[in-house]
């Protein structure tokens, strides 16, 4: 059992008309569908149920790529000494991000994001530094290999 703070979720690609992959809009920055884990469930159950959350896209409408699984660590701001900090400061967060597709560049329901966009794939991309970035250098990687 870890305390480390950990969010799971998914990239999401369609490849018709032709390959592009989702990111959804914050306010300054892009994000994934993803979010924390409840208590007792798995990785892959919390990436689902966020996705559902954020996007509207169901586990039915996804075809799920099972060799694929990016883990990523990084640094964020904690303002308390909760999730796993020992005290106010820098702790490290766990990303896990599993690959999915669906049949087309669809319209995104989206409940906390202030927007979306389908982007062409045409790595290398420079979009986030601290978590997209490496994520889909990762997949780019995967894809190629």
């Amino acid at each position: 059992m870890h305390n480390r703070p950990r969010s799971c979720g998914f990239i999401i690609f369609c490849k018709s008309p032709a390959t592009k992959f989702l990111l959804l809009k914050h306010e300054d920055r892009w994000d994934l569908p993803k979010g924390h884990v409840d208590p007792g469930e798995s990785d892959l159950q919390t990436a689902f149920r966020e996705l559902a959350e954020e996007t509207g896209i169901g586990q039915q409408e996804l075809l799920l790529d099972r060799e694929f699984v990016f883990r990523h660590f990084y640094s964020i701001r904690s303002e308390s000494a909760e999730d796993g900090a020992a005290e106010p400061g820098w702790m490290t967060k766990e990303l896990v991000v599993f690959l999915g597709y669906v049949d087309c560049e669809r319209e995104i329901q989206l409940t906390e994001h202030n927007g979306y966009e389908w982007l062409s794939w045409s790595p290398p991309h420079k979009i986030q530094n601290q978590t997209i970035d490496p994520l889909l250098r990762s997949v780019a990687e995967y894809l190629a290999g």
